[in-house]
């Protein structure tokens, strides 16, 4: 008996996986749910993890990409934002749909691109992934060469550099020099969940203004 993607129901916060699915299958799946779904994708060697974000997730989500936005245009670096973007690979048979990314080194080469080729474009510069519950999504940004992911669950934000093939735990952050991101970041996303994003908001504008 084959079961019908209308048939899977992923309840918020939740993730399942479907083996033994073929690079042409998820290319299917891919176009049956089209851009509007809900749930995040992630696809590695024919493993497939569907996942629908909770509320909280897409808070923090929400919160993180806008501190973000908020430095790299207060320290006039030109981006581009891609949000949750598919980004695959079928010689690697890998896919995956960050929370919200950036590129910003290479941001010139996706200005006016609707979809991205790995095949000829470079990965983002930075990915961003709230509570990642599965390994293999670790390993998708791993050998997509993203150089720079960070990923934030109640233990706070951690970044990974990329360097010789492998993730690297670093306290800085290569795109944001002399910032001090990981306090930042865990301050001020804690104080969006406690006080309210826009008070969250109008003091890491006072602190840009401040110390930048």
């Amino acid at each position: 008996m084959k079961i019908k993607l209308e048939q899977i129901v992923v309840s918020p916060g939740h993730q399942v996986l479907l083996k033994d699915i073929t690079w042409q299958e998820f290319e299917q799946i891919l176009e049956e749910l089209g851009e509007s779904r809900a749930s995040r994708l992630s696809y590695s060697h024919g493993v497939l993890e569907m996942m629908t974000p909770s509320l909280e997730h897409e808070k923090d989500k929400e919160m993180v990409g806008d501190l973000v936005k908020m430095l790299l245009d207060t320290l006039n670096i030109d981006f581009e934002a891609l949000g949750s973007t598919t980004f695959k690979s079928e010689q690697m048979t890998q896919a995956i749909e960050a929370d919200t990314c950036f590129y910003i080194q290479n941001h010139q080469a996706v200005i006016g691109k609707n979809r991205i080729d790995l095949t000829v474009n470079p990965p983002p510069d930075l990915a961003i992934e709230i509570d990642i519950t599965s390994r293999t999504k670790f390993d998708n940004y791993r050998l997509l060469r993203v150089p720079e992911l960070w990923r934030y669950n109640q233990k706070g934000l951690e970044i990974n550099l990329l360097q010789m093939g492998e993730y690297v735990k670093s306290k800085t952050s290569p795109n944001f020099p002399g910032i001090p991101i990981l306090e930042l970041i865990n301050q001020f996303v804690q104080k969006a969940l406690t006080q309210g994003r826009s008070k969250a908001v109008r003091e890491f504008r006072q602190w840009m203004k401040d110390n930048i």
